[in-house]
């Protein structure tokens, strides 16, 4: 693998989806982002903007992430995003959900798509879900992801993801080749 084919999917780190469940997830997406910025690699947001009548209205009753501040990338990341590839907005789960992030992965070359966030049930689930049906390589991050619903949500979906991509698929910060993001930070 080289650092051209893979990409860093940063999954809906928004204001509207940070709880105390899922907060403390946000400063090591800031780490991984800086480092991966850093050896130069590629790196796209994803932002959900939900509308009227959507699904998640119409079918959960959910009404949420309409507007700004809602919507906005966290601010401890936003500066980062600033630098990204691409941010790319989604009106469903998936960077895939629609033509525009397909054809961003196509267009640029990548394989290998890393994929962290929030929420790993759902968003950070289908995502990589999509990769794997693309024919694409998804790796899950596993401590850079979280559930704004908590703990167990969280686990919940990185089983679920397990299954559909398989083991070796979920992966964590330290696991992620040197090429891509330099040496590991230890946070032990």
């Amino acid at each position: 693998m080289t650092s051209d084919s893979a990409v860093l999917v940063v999954v809906d780190v928004q204001n509207g989806f940070i709880r105390e469940e899922s907060r403390h997830v946000v400063p090591v997406i800031v780490d991984l982002v800086k480092r991966w910025q850093a050896a130069g690699g590629d790196v796209v947001f994803t932002r959900y903007l939900n509308y009227e009548g959507s699904p998640f209205e119409r079918l959960i009753k959910w009404k949420e992430l309409r507007t700004s501040p809602q919507i906005d990338i966290v601010p401890e990341l936003a500066p980062l995003a600033a630098k990204a590839t691409a941010i790319v907005d989604k009106t469903m789960y998936s960077l895939f959900a629609d033509e525009k992030g397909h054809a961003l992965v196509s267009e640029r070359g990548w394989k290998d798509i890393y994929v962290c966030g929030i929420a790993t049930e759902s968003c950070v689930l289908k995502t990589a879900v999509d990769a794997f049906e693309l024919d694409l390589t998804p790796w899950l991050i596993e401590d850079a992801s979280a559930s704004h619903a908590g703990r167990d949500v969280h686990e919940a979906g990185v089983l679920v993801t397990q299954r559909f991509i398989g083991e070796g698929q979920i992966i964590t910060t330290n696991d992620i080749p040197t090429a891509l993001v330099g040496d590991p930070v230890r946070r032990d």
